[in-house]
């Protein structure tokens, strides 16, 4: 559904503007989806801790399940309109910030700690699988009918609702109810401050993405630099996910033990390297590659930072850790589609997408002065005693 999106913004701004005028309209969805998730970002980590995390999935599920609905019912009435995209992504947006720290809260309250790290990689590729297929599909229902592949997210959205229904009442840590939910809504933010090494990790993939966007720029690679129209705009997107369940599942195999951060710092330096190259490619074989090289560098940045939050923060307060983590993933996700639209209408697309490369190798030698802790970080066990002395 969101490839469609992506490809439908572009697509009806060339009819009428020129490509980097196009390119700027296309930045703005990331923009609409980032907003409801800058402002709610402390009262979804503290509904997270204080209410039912399963019945807020639900809730964002359902939320999701409306929003396919209505784009299928535009798409199938040939009403859809810029505008119409931008409010549909906004809620869109609103959807993920209440489901992102629900979800990742919920998660250690099903899985026995020990096994949490297997666990995060087998969920990964769980949702990676889905992110090969879903790509490919909307292609291929969108070059069928324009409403197909929105009926198609809606019939999965139902399905992910029922299944959360069969999620049975788990055991947690309530939160305090105190007289000033403010001060525990800003509690999360202190945590994070305060960790260097989870605000290092979860920073690192915040400025590393958001300049290195070149998912941002696909439906232009897509339509007027590899001329490979919808359906190879499915396989560009698919690309990256197909890196990043590989990589998943090795880890879920054999988790990391050693030399977690170095090993991160790499990873994200060869995610701009990836981006540079995949900026000059020409070449549908060559793009594909450089494109599964750079979600199997960010799997790997995903799996240590998930890592690190899950197993050291404690269950009454990974609502409000997860929402800040959310608000940094977002950020590198929906901001850096931002800035790569509003770059690439400045400077042409290509040449937008070279520069992210280079500012996210950039990035990885700045952190690595400026957050030691990551460099010498040696595995999670390491971490856990940094976590609990920052506590």
């Amino acid at each position: 559904m969101v490839i469609v999106i992506g490809w439908q913004v572009y697509d009806i701004a060339r009819h009428t503007m020129g490509l980097k005028e196009a390119a700027f309209r296309l930045g703005i969805i990331g923009l609409v989806q980032f907003v409801p998730l800058f402002l709610l970002t402390l009262v979804t980590g503290w509904t997270a801790d204080r209410l039912d995390r399963r019945w807020i999935a639900r809730g964002s599920v359902a939320l999701e399940f409306c929003c396919a609905v209505a784009l299928g019912w535009l798409a199938w009435t040939h009403s859809t309109t810029l505008a119409s995209l931008y409010v549909v992504a906004a809620l869109l947006g609103v959807g993920r910030a209440f489901a992102g720290p629900a979800l990742s809260a919920l998660a250690p309250n099903l899985v026995p700690r020990e096994i949490l790290p297997r666990a995060i990689a087998l969920s990964s590729i769980a949702w990676q699988v889905g992110a090969v297929l879903g790509p490919a599909f909307g292609g291929y229902l969108y070059a069928f009918a324009a409403f197909a592949p929105y009926a198609f997210s809606a019939i999965l959205f139902a399905i992910a609702f029922i299944s959360l229904l069969a999620i049975g009442p788990v055991r947690r840590t309530s939160l305090d109810r105190g007289p000033n939910p403010w001060a525990q809504m800003v509690e999360g933010l202190r945590y994070v401050r305060h960790n260097r090494l989870v605000l290092g990790a979860i920073s690192l993939d915040l400025f590393a993405v958001l300049l290195g966007g070149a998912t941002a720029m696909l439906p232009v690679f897509a339509r007027d630099v590899l001329h490979a129209g919808p359906e190879g705009l499915g396989h560009l997107r698919a690309a990256p996910a197909v890196g990043a369940t590989l990589t998943a599942a090795f880890f879920s195999a054999r988790p990391l033990k050693n030399n977690v951060g170095l090993k991160m710092l790499v990873a994200v330096a060869l995610f701009g390297a990836a981006t540079i190259v995949f900026g000059y490619s020409r070449w549908m074989p060559l793009s594909l590659l450089c494109l599964g090289l750079l979600g199997a560098a960010d799997m790997f940045s995903v799996y240590v930072r998930q890592s690190l939050i899950q197993l050291y923060t404690p269950d009454e307060m990974r609502g409000r850790v997860g929402a800040v983590s959310s608000l940094f993933i977002s950020a590198s996700n929906e901001l850096g589609e931002t800035e790569s639209g509003f770059l690439g209408a400045l400077i042409g697309p290509v040449p937008a997408v070279i520069a992210g490369g280079i500012g996210a190798i950039a990035v990885v030698f700045l952190w690595s002065w400026w957050f030691p802790e990551l460099r010498l970080a040696k595995s999670f066990e390491a971490s856990n005693s940094q976590s609990r002395a920052a506590g």
